[in-house]
């Protein structure tokens, strides 16, 4: 069995899922907007390679509703506040894709989360920031208590 790079923190599933509605609130203020928040919650992974009792979090949910210009400024918020507030940005720049939309990765050892945003435009009219936040890896009480958990 493979080994992590670190020592995976003791924390619950419903505590975890907390923490990263908590982190992902920061982010959202970090950027200074006020539009629509999509609404699915955090859906736990498994990190069996390394554990049956290793989970971690991956929460994707974009703000929505806003302008062009707001996402610009978000965008730009971000690249000042991630920094300000314990994150390293690994990657700042444009999506390997067609449309090349702008996006950032950055990483919060402290929090145990990375997160990619990306900075949608399209044609259509929608205009968004989408985040995916993850965790490390986590520590449940057992393998039991990650059976039925999503």
């Amino acid at each position: 069995m493979p080994e992590l790079s670190y020592e995976p923190v003791r924390m619950d599933v419903d505590p975890a899922r907390d923490k990263a509605k908590e982190v992902s609130s920061r982010l959202l203020d970090m950027t200074g907007l006020k539009g629509k928040v999509t609404e699915p919650g955090p859906r736990i992974d498994r990190c069996e390679e390394y554990g049956d009792d290793l989970f971690s979090l991956h929460f994707p949910w974009a703000v929505y509703d806003i302008s062009e210009d707001d996402v610009d400024r978000g965008m730009e918020n971000l690249r000042k506040e991630l920094v300000r507030n314990g994150w390293k940005i690994t990657k700042d720049g444009k999506a390997n894709s067609k449309a090349q939309q702008p996006e950032i990765f950055a990483d919060n050892k402290a929090e145990q989360f990375a997160v990619h945003v990306q900075g949608l435009k399209r044609k259509d009219g929608d205009r968004r920031l989408a985040f995916t936040v993850v965790s490390a890896c986590f520590r449940a009480e057992s393998p039991e208590a990650l059976k039925g958990q999503y």
